[in-house]
């Protein structure tokens, strides 16, 4: 990161399929080692998935999931006088969906279902019905937040 400069953002392209941003964030954040094609299989086929088991379009179920799980407080460590406190701080959006995906992206990879696709389509499912490990994480965060109100005056 730079002194000087300002970081500039990268435009991300829709993906081919589905004409979404979000989308190709995603498959994104799910790839490993550069393996592209396999983390858009893995993508379309939760989608695939989605689609037959919740009888709707999988692209608002993903989007709506994906809302469910987008933190509004986190808390963040401020030195003070020797000690540390625990702040909270309101999420910039682009990182809401950051943490959004990244945590469905590790609680998927957590299930007992055999594939991928699998683990990832239910770990979506579930954040669309508000239950699972990523809406937990998400209320962890904002229990954690809401405890440490006291030390909101120390935001910088």
């Amino acid at each position: 990161m730079p002194r000087r400069a300002i970081v500039t953002k990268r435009e991300v392209l829709p993906d081919p399929k589905y004409k979404s941003r979000q989308v190709t964030k995603f498959i994104h954040m799910l790839m490993k080692k550069g393996k592209k094609s396999l983390a858009e299989g893995i993508m379309y086929d939760a989608l695939a998935i989605i689609e037959e088991k919740a009888k709707q379009d999988p692209l608002k179920v993903f989007k709506k999931g994906l809302e469910n799980i987008k933190p509004v407080l986190e808390v963040k460590s401020r030195r003070v006088g020797g000690s540390t406190y625990q702040v909270p701080v309101e999420v910039k959006p682009d990182r809401r969906e950051t943490l959004a995906n990244r945590w469905v992206i590790s609680f998927a990879r957590q299930r007992p279902e055999k594939t991928m696709s699998e683990k990832l389509a239910g770990e979506i499912l579930d954040a669309f019905n508000n239950r699972g490990g990523s809406i937990k994480k998400k209320e962890d965060t904002h229990k954690m937040a809401d405890a440490n109100k006291a030390f909101a005056h120390y935001r910088w």
